[in-house]
C-alpha cells in the first residue's frame, strides 16, 4: 500500500524558510514520479515541483529560484526547501506520486495523496 505522509509546515514571516519532508511508503522506484502541490485558500491544488526517478526536475514559474525539491539517498523522503518566501506562497502543501514513464505538474495525473501541510507567510 503506497503512503506519503507530510510535515514540517508552519507559520513564517516574509522572506523566511520552511522545509517540508514527505515519507514515502509502499513505492516501487520504477517510474516514480513525486510531486509537491499548493492549495491556496479558495483556490485548486497548483504544481510546485517534482522530482522524476532519473532524478530530473523541474518547478513551477512562481517558485523558480527559491524553491528547491530533492529526496534522501534512500529515496524514501521527499524534501521541498521553502526559501524566500511570499504571503502567496501560503495554503496547503501536499506530496502526491504517479507511476507513468512520463512527468508533470499537473495534479489530474498524480494518484497517491498525502494528508497535506499547512504553511502560513505573514508579513
Amino acid at each position: 500500500q503506497i503512503q506519503l505522509s507530510e510535515s514540517g509546515g508552519g507559520s513564517v514571516q516574509v522572506g523566511g524558510t520552511l522545509r517540508l519532508s514527505c515519507i514515502v511508503s509502499g513505492a516501487a522506484e520504477k517510474n516514480r514520479c513525486l510531486g509537491w502541490f499548493h492549495q491556496a485558500p479558495g483556490k485548486g491544488r497548483e504544481g510546485v515541483a517534482r522530482l522524476a526517478s532519473d532524478g530530473s526536475t523541474s518547478y513551477a514559474d512562481s517558485v523558480k529560484g527559491r524553491f528547491i525539491v530533492s529526496q534522501d539517498n534512500a529515496r524514501n523522503t521527499l524534501y521541498l526547501e521553502m526559501n524566500s518566501l511570499k504571503p502567496e506562497d501560503t495554503g496547503m502543501y501536499y506530496c502526491a506520486a504517479k507511476f507513468e514513464w512520463w512527468s508533470s505538474l499537473s495534479p489530474d495525473e498524480y494518484k497517491y495523496w498525502g494528508q497535506g501541510t499547512q504553511v502560513t507567510v505573514s508579513s
